[in-house]
């Protein structure tokens, strides 16, 4: 059976802060879970309800009960399955191929989601300003699906790192290029602005290229969700 040391780790893990402190994260979900255990992140601890036991019995783990888990869980269900991992090495931004950069961006969701997106478009590398939500958030982690053990994140000073890249610097605005009506590079960064106010003045003036999505409807939707939008700006990148 778990310890009450683990429930202790995993309860402190809800915040940003013991997770930086420790270096650990958690995450919930049969098939979350597997995702990363098929990765080289290496496992600290794997906690399985009796029910669950099976499909996970070519690894080493200890027994959780429900009421345990629903304790330590951020969801109101908890799956069954807990899993802490060491959050990967710190590496530093390789400027290659397209990369994907978020200023400011907030809702946990949005995040998880365009973790995913880079998955599956084939961009290995997110940078985020320092105010953007933490990738280790379990809101966004249960988001992501797995996708975070592909994507290299690094949180940074925004506005310097793009005033330093030799890279042509895309962002996504409601007035600029249409991004059907450009040829986009093979390389390149895009820059992905806050849910409420877009990109940033101090982000904004290193932004080589400003693109946007042109509104085939009624001028009523303000904008769309930046998640939705980079689905859209990632796929014109790679039709390309």
């Amino acid at each position: 059976m778990v310890s009450k040391k683990w429930l202790k780790v995993v309860k402190r893990l809800h915040q940003k802060k013991y997770r930086n402190e420790e270096s650990l994260f958690f995450v919930e979900g049969i098939k979350t879970v597997k995702e990363l255990l098929a990765t080289q992140l290496p496992l600290e601890k794997l906690l399985v309800t009796q029910e669950h036991r099976d499909a996970f019995n070519t690894y080493e783990f200890d027994i959780i009960s429900k009421e345990d888990l629903a304790k330590i869980s951020a969801l109101r269900t908890p799956p069954g399955v807990l899993a802490v991992f060491q959050m990967p090495f710190k590496t530093e931004v390789e400027e290659k191929g397209w990369i994907v950069a978020l200023d400011d961006v907030r809702d946990p969701g949005n995040l998880g989601t365009i973790i995913r997106l880079c998955d599956w478009f084939g961009v290995t590398q997110l940078v985020c300003s320092q105010a953007t939500v933490d990738c280790y958030n379990p809101k966004v982690l249960q988001a992501t699906m797995g996708s975070i053990a592909r994507i290299a994140i690094t949180y940074l000073d925004l506005p310097n790192f793009l005033s330093q890249t030799k890279a042509t610097v895309y962002g996504a605005f409601m007035k600029g290029d249409v991004v059907y009506q450009k040829e986009l590079p093979a390389s390149g960064i895009l820059v992905m602005g806050n849910e409420a106010n877009g990109v940033s003045e101090s982000v904004a003036k290193h932004i080589t290229q400003k693109i946007s999505i042109p509104q085939f409807g009624k001028a009523t939707a303000e904008s769309l969700n930046v998640a939705t939008a980079t689905a859209i700006l990632l796929n014109e990148i790679r039709r390309g």
